[in-house]
C-alpha cells in the first residue's frame, strides 16, 4: 500500500513528508492503522544527530496507537480489529531480562536504532525506491506502519487511541522512574528536574505514590505552571533556586528522591542534582543526550559518605505488557491525566512546527493526529 511518512534524510535537516510504500506484514508482524503519534524529544535527538544513525532514509516516531488491519503468519497475541498501543521497547518474553521482570531491557532493544524488522532484518518501508529504516522498530510518523507483535500491546476498545499513544514512551518512562526506579514512598519529598512529557509522567507517578512534596525544576514559566496541574506542590526555575526551597520544606533534610528528566542529558547536571539529595537518598537519571559523552561531574566523597545512590532508568524500568494497560486503566478511572498533557495537536505536515514548539518549551506534549 502507499501512504505518507515523515522522513529524515540526514542529521540536522527538517523532517520531510514523503510518499511511503509499505509491504504487507511477514512472519510475526502486523499492519497497523495509527490514530495518533506522540512527539517525543528522542526523535529530536535523532534529527539533530546526538543519537547517530547508521542508515538513511529514516522514518521517525515511537509513540503510537491504532487498529490492527492485518496480521502476518505466526502472530498469536493480536488479531485483525484489535486496538493496540505500541511500546518503544519490544518485549520478547523469552530472554533473560524478560524472564526476570526486566523487559524494559529486553535483548531485542539492541536493534532499536538499526531500524529493520526484527523478524528477519529487512525493511517493509520504502521511500523513493530505497529501503527506509524506522524509529524503535515501529516508525509512528506515518498513519500506517508494519511492526513486530513484540512491540504491540492489546488494549481495550474504550480507551481513546490518541491518549493511548502517549503511554508507549514518555508517560510510562516518567511514571515508572518515580514508582519503580526511584521507589517513591508515601510522605517523601521528590524533585523532578525537567517538565516535558517524561517529567510530567514522573510528577504524576510521585503524586500517585503519595509523595508529600513534589518539586518541579524547569526554567520555563509555562511548564512550571503546567506542573501544578499534574501534582507538583512547588516549583523552581533552577537547581540553585530549588536548594533553599527544599531546605525550608524539609527542615534541612533535602529530597528523598531526585529525578533528572531534562530534554538533553549532560554530565554537568549530575553534581548539582546530587546536591539536592538527602543523606541515604536516590537520584535517578532518565534523560537521553549525546551518546558519545562520557564525562560526569560528581563529588565522590559526598556519594560515599552520605550513602547516596545514583542510578539509571530505561522506560522507567516498566513492562509494556503490564504497565501500558495498567496506566490506561488509571487514566480511564480519572487517576492519571493524559488529556491535559496534550498542549497542541498537529497534522503530519505540521511536524516541524510541532518540534519547533517543543524546542521553545511551548508544549508539554505535542501529538500528531491521523484520524
Amino acid at each position: 500500500m502507499k501512504t505518507q511518512a515523515a522522513v529524515l534524510w540526514e542529521p540536522g535537516q527538517p523532517w520531510q513528508i514523503e510518499e511511503l510504500e509499505l509491504d504487507p506484514p511477514k512472519h510475526g508482524e502486523v499492519l497497523l492503522q495509527l490514530a495518533a503519534s506522540g512527539m517525543c524529544h528522542s526523535d529530536e535527538h535523532v534529527r539533530d544527530g546526538s543519537l547517530p544513525l547508521e542508515y538513511y532514509p529514516f522514518i521517525g516516531g515511537h509513540e503510537g496507537a491504532g487498529v490492527v488491519l492485518e496480521v502476518g503468519p505466526g502472530v498469536t497475541s493480536v488479531e485483525k480489529g484489535d486496538h493496540v498501543a505500541l511500546g518503544f521497547i519490544p518485549a520478547c518474553g523469552r530472554c533473560r531480562q524478560c524472564a526476570t521482570g526486566q523487559s524494559s531491557i529486553c535483548d531485542l532493544g539492541a536493534h532499536l536504532l538499526e531500524g529493520w524488522q526484527i523478524s528477519d532484518g529487512t525493511a517493509r518501508h520504502h521511500v523513493r525506491g530505497k529501503d527506509a529504516a524506522i524509529q524503535c522498530l515501529i516508525g509512528t510518523f506515518s498513519p500506517y506502519t508494519v511492526a513486530n507483535e513484540a512491540s504491540c500491546v492489546k488494549i481495550t476498545k474504550d480507551v481513546p487511541l490518541d491518549k493511548a499513544a502517549l503511554v508507549g514512551c514518555g508517560v510510562t518512562t516518567g511514571w515508572g522512574s518515580s514508582v519503580y526506579a526511584a521507589g517513591v514512598q508515601a510522605g517523601e519529598t521528590v524533585v523532578v528536574i525537567g517538565m516535558g512529557g517524561v517529567g510530567c509522567g514522573a510528577v504524576q507517578g510521585a503524586a500517585l505514590a503519595g509523595a508529600r512534596h513534589v518539586v518541579v525544576v524547569d526554567p520555563s514559566e509555562f511548564k512550571r505552571e503546567q506542573a501544578k496541574i499534574f501534582g507538583a506542590t512547588h516549583t523552581a526555575a533552577s537547581i540553585d533556586e530549588a536548594l533553599p526551597l527544599l531546605q525550608d520544606l524539609t527542615w534541612g533534610q533535602l529530597a528523598d528522591k531526585v529525578l533528572i528528566t531534562v530534554a538533553n542529558a549532560s554530565g554537568r547536571i549530575i553534581a548539582p542534582a546530587m546536591s539536592l539529595v538527602a543523606k541515604g537518598g536516590t537520584c535517578v537519571h532518565v534523560s537521553v543526550g549525546d551518546v558519545t559523552q562520557n564525562d560526569v561531574d560528581l563529588n565522590l566523597f559526598d556519594l560515599t559518605a552520605m550513602r547516596k545512590t545514583l542510578k539509571g532508568a530505561w522506560f522507567g524500568n516498566a513492562n509494556i505488557r503490564f504497565d501500558i494497560p495498567h496506566l490506561l486503566r488509571l487514566y480511564m478511572e480519572g487517576q492519571l491525566k493524559l488529556d491535559e498533557m496534550i498542549t497542541r495537536t498537529y497534522t503530519l505536515a505540521q511536524i516541524n512546527d510541532g518540534y519547533e514548539a517543543m524546542r521553545k518549551a511551548e508544549n508539554v506534549r505535542g501529538v500528531i493526529m491521523y484520524s
